[in-house]
């Protein structure tokens, strides 16, 4: 039902966009699902504050209270800090701003509520984006999503209705960047991508880093990860770093707006240059960074000790950042990195001494070549690198072709479904020794075409490259037990009635044309 929730709502804001281009469209939209999401949880705080107050067996009950004292409680500010709920003042929640929704200044009165709920709460300070007053909308097409948005969720508890705004968040971002095409991948990885990464990296406590994290999506998805294995939502610090400053504003929007805890630095920034935890060494790292990025080179670079393995190139970007995580990553921690295909095999600019140097040093752990067509942005084939320091398998690593694995959802986006992401997820786990209640694959075993775990001397017999491909070898075809000779009679005996019925077909076209007098 919420699907078909999300579609509605989805064809409705399209449709109200007219012909505002979807890049600019997304932070209107956006953002007033955070602001309702914002009030949202204002209110459902201050619901539960009343009710207390009048419980006789509840710490915060006020006895004799007069209702103007009850008003005037519900307003201390102590009561929403202590529960991490984002204060904002009454002219600026949601259900002003929806009264007013037909007034020709309703663009105004929504800055000026942002400009009110970000003095309040230096958590959100440059996070919204006051952008309302001069957006390039029809008349009363504001209005109307101010009225479109006020829909969700409604009706349902507190509760259901911030786990709806969230999810209707997420859902909205995927569309923009499916609307946006090529651009839309700089903010958004597909959530098959990241739920297969999150798979295979089980992060379920500790420290969680993405230093190029666009929206948000690893971070939402670690969190869900953690929820349906049994933890709970702040078993894990989220650490992230962002150098697009509206797509910044978003992570933290799709992070607040689901109750994560989040550091996202003090400002957006390029990772490389302007780190913003350089101190960090996180349990787990997950990232999907730019592929083959050519312009991230500075000169304070050179002799970074982030380089241990070797000087990356400065014309492509890939090993600066499978050496950026490695240097951030605890001794026990796990990083799963997706980039393009060529970065497996490339030699250019010293990138396979690099990647030499690594598969040594025994520090990449999976490799994972994915399916074509899986992003929005960009058709270079993807792959998957896990890099670990202390590996379950010292001296082998496992290679895993999944290219096989996806599945078309559209004439141009293919996905991995669930069942695809369990079975790449199991497969890695029970490599590890690791295998939980419920694994399709119980025990490890090589399966030709699919995966094989390979020592480091034979990877080192072939260039130190590391294309699944060129180790898994060719998938077994079932043998159906009939004697050669007997088939292949069969097929000619298929073959020649197969002919014999072509050139009647021929002979009948040719006798018809004929009665047209079109002989040949």
């Amino acid at each position: 039902m919420l699907d078909d929730i999300k579609k509605t709502l989805w064809a409705t804001a399209d449709k109200l966009r007219a012909n505002m281009d979807a890049a600019e469209y997304k932070h209107l939209v956006l953002g007033l699902i955070f602001l309702k999401y914002i009030s949202n949880t204002f209110s459902a705080r201050q619901a539960e504050l009343a009710l207390r107050f009048a419980d006789e067996s509840d710490e915060f009950f006020l006895p004799d209270a007069s209702p103007e004292l009850i008003v005037e409680e519900l307003e201390d500010r102590d009561y929403y800090k202590a529960a991490n709920v984002f204060w904002v003042a009454e002219g600026a929640r949601w259900e002003a701003l929806r009264a007013a929704a037909k007034q020709p200044d309703i663009g105004k009165r929504i800055d000026d509520a942002l400009t009110v709920i970000e003095g309040e709460n230096p958590k959100l300070k440059g996070i919204l984006d006051k952008r309302y007053a001069r957006a390039q909308l029809p008349d009363g097409k504001l209005g109307e999503l101010v009225d479109l948005v006020s829909t969700i969720g409604f009706g349902t508890n507190a509760s259901e209705a911030r786990d709806v705004l969230g999810q209707v968040y997420e859902y909205f971002l995927g569309m923009f960047a499916s609307a946006e095409g090529k651009r839309g991948g700089q903010f958004y990885t597909p959530a098959s991508i990241v739920k297969t990464l999150v798979a295979v990296l089980a992060p379920h406590h500790g420290q969680v880093y993405d230093p190029c994290c666009g929206s948000g999506g690893m971070f939402v998805q670690s969190e869900k990860f953690i929820e349906a294995h049994g933890g709970k939502l702040g078993d894990v610090s989220i650490y992230g770093q962002e150098a697009n400053p509206t797509t910044w504003r978003l992570a933290a929007m799709n992070l607040a707006i689901r109750g994560i805890d989040f550091n996202l630095g003090r400002e957006p920034g390029d990772t490389f240059v302007k780190n913003q935890h350089p101190d960090l060494r996180a349990d787990f790292i997950l990232a999907n960074p730019p592929f083959n990025i050519s312009d991230w080179w500075h000169g304070s670079l050179e002799g970074d000790p982030r380089w241990v393995y070797g000087d990356p190139p400065k014309g492509n970007a890939n090993y600066a950042w499978l050496q950026h995580m490695l240097h951030h990553l605890k001794q026990n921690g796990r990083a799963g990195i997706v980039l393009s295909n060529g970065s497996m095999s490339s030699s250019q600019n010293n990138e396979g001494v690099i990647r030499a140097a690594m598969v040594d040093a025994d520090v990449v752990e999976v490799m994972i070549a994915l399916p074509g067509q899986l992003f929005f942005n960009t058709q270079i084939p993807a792959c998957l690198w896990f890099l670990t320091k202390q590996k379950k398998r010292k001296g082998e690593v496992l290679f895993i072709d999944a290219r096989k694995q996806g599945k078309m959802i559209s004439r141009v986006q293919t996905e991995l479904d669930d069942d695809a992401i369990k079975y790449i997820a199991d497969t890695v786990a029970a490599w590890r020794g690791e295998v939980d209640a419920g694994a399709t694959v119980v025990e490890y075993q090589d399966v030709p075409g699919f995966c094989r775990s390979v020592p480091l001397v034979e990877i080192a017999q072939h260039g130190h490259v590391l294309t699944p491909g060129r180790y898994v070898g060719a998938e077994e075809v079932e043998d159906d037990d009939e004697v050669f000779a007997d088939k292949m009679q069969k097929l000619t005996e298929k073959l020649g009635e197969q002919m014999a019925k072509g050139a009647e077909l021929d002979a009948s076209i040719r006798e018809k044309l004929g009665g047209l007098g079109y002989e040949f």
